[in-house]
């Protein structure tokens, strides 16, 4: 039998989604909660890997069973008595033998958080910007982002991906009364980019929103923007953000609501 848990986690403790020999990762958390309770050897797949600091709003994960799980509110409160605060699974979803929590999933969503004031009570969620940007030339140029579909110049060097094509689907700046239900209200000043795409490369996002943070404080241009897409070079691009201010938002798959 095949399960996802969906979940969220405050990425501040962790060293990203996944397991490491040196470090604490959200993905190693889960199996061992899994393990301790089913008292078997569980391990688990997710829809991503998150890098260190970022939290996830949503995230899906599958796991194997041999045998159904008959009483699953039982199952899901002693996984969140042991996976500790900074981890939440609001569910146990059956599904498909060959469903897959990585490889099925539609669309992700991510979304970065910029804020004007300092805040006691939104640190470590957004980043401050202790001056104002651009929001219309921001939003001109992830504009371009649209019709782009080599990302080389935002990706990790380095790094193991086979390919770094991707389908961004939207790409926008917002404003407060655009979004302050998403953090209840505590985002008293500020802006925040929201990214969708069939898939995403290592510190993509966090590659993205530097460089179009040059472009609202005015250091870039639009024309040099679109410049920096089409050198293919990670060293033209704007520096990466710092990873508390970034969700994993939402993640897609066409059998789930």
């Amino acid at each position: 039998m095949r399960y996802f848990l969906k979940l969220s986690y405050n990425g501040e403790k962790f060293h990203g989604w996944q397991s490491q020999p040196n470090a604490i990762g959200v993905q190693q958390k889960i199996e061992e909660a899994l393990s301790t309770v089913t008292r078997l050897p569980i391990s688990i797949v997710g829809a991503g890997r998150t890098d260190a600091g970022v939290h996830a709003r949503e995230m899906f994960a599958h796991f194997d069973m041999p045998a159904e799980i008959a009483d699953k509110d039982k199952i899901l409160n002693s996984l969140n008595r042991l996976v500790g605060r900074n981890i939440a699974i609001s569910e146990i979803i059956d599904v498909a033998d060959n469903a897959h929590a990585r490889f099925d999933a539609t669309e992700r969503t991510y979304k970065y958080f910029v804020t004007f004031k300092k805040s006691a009570f939104i640190y470590p969620y957004a980043w401050h910007s202790p001056s104002r940007l651009d929001i219309d030339k921001m939003n001109e140029a992830a504009g371009e982002l649209l019709s782009v579909s080599d990302f080389t110049s935002f990706a990790k060097l380095h790094s193991d991906a086979k390919t770094n094509i991707c389908d961004v689907r939207y790409a926008k700046w917002e404003t407060p009364d655009s979004f302050d239900k998403d953090l209840s209200g505590l985002f008293e000043d500020g802006i925040v980019f929201t990214i969708s795409a069939d898939r995403f490369l290592r510190n993509m996002v966090r590659a993205v929103v530097g460089t179009l943070v040059d472009v609202g404080r005015k250091k870039i241009s639009l024309e040099m923007f679109k410049d920096i897409i089409m050198s293919k070079d990670r060293c033209s691009a704007g520096v990466s953000m710092p990873a508390e201010a970034l969700f994993l938002w939402k993640v897609k798959y066409p059998y789930l609501p």
